[in-house]
């Protein structure tokens, strides 16, 4: 039997990493701000390393002169989204291609954002596995009574993801869904827009 690590990378899922917008809620580079011994960015590039996943691609934009400096190097790779400023569907589809490109044999793509500071790896793998066992389109978190990211797609949802634009996210696919497989995720609804949401964390 092979191990779980080799059974995924014979199916070839990929991780995304939104990580490109400019924070201007907050006002300073919200993926620096320090969570625990390390950065919200860095804690969800460790969880995404950490999971099943066969490749993890960070997508940075905004400030990305003063974010990728100070990303640790490791098994990962670094893309910057020049069309930041459209929106978070330019990084979407700036990450699947890349995605694509680099293991075009892929067949599934998990999007995750850097500003919810309770994903883990234990959450990625349920969706991973979840979706690998039933061959659903697309398996997602759920939390505050919707479902949403973290949330693996099936390779057959590629082309209406690399049609959005603007800041219509993944969310305007799933809930174009008739069924929604979800993996329980009661913390999801907390991430990191504000001052204040930091200070509650």
């Amino acid at each position: 039997m092979l191990h779980a690590k080799e059974q995924l990378m014979k199916n070839r899922c990929g991780i995304i990493l939104l990580a490109a917008g400019s924070s201007s809620r907050f006002g300073e580079a919200k993926q620096l701000l320090r969570y625990g011994h390390t950065t919200l960015l860095e804690h969800s590039i460790h969880e995404a390393l950490e999971s099943l996943a066969s490749e993890v691609i960070v997508v940075l934009g905004a400030n990305a002169e003063t974010i990728k400096p100070v990303i640790k190097k490791e098994k990962f790779s670094i893309i910057i989204n020049a069309l930041w400023q459209e929106g978070v569907a330019s990084s979407i589809r700036c990450g699947l291609q890349y995605l694509v490109e680099k293991m075009p044999a892929v067949e599934a793509a998990l999007f995750m954002a850097c500003d919810q500071p309770y994903i883990n790896a234990s959450l990625l793998n349920k969706l991973v596995t979840l979706q690998q066992q039933t061959g659903d389109a697309i398996v997602a978190s759920g939390y505050a009574d919707t479902t949403g990211i973290p949330a693996i797609f099936d390779k057959k949802l590629f082309p209406a993801l690399l049609q959005l634009k603007g800041d219509a996210g993944a969310k305007k696919i799933i809930m174009q869904q008739n069924k929604i497989t979800t993996v329980p995720f009661p913390l999801g609804d907390i991430d990191i827009d504000t001052a204040a949401d930091y200070t509650r964390l």
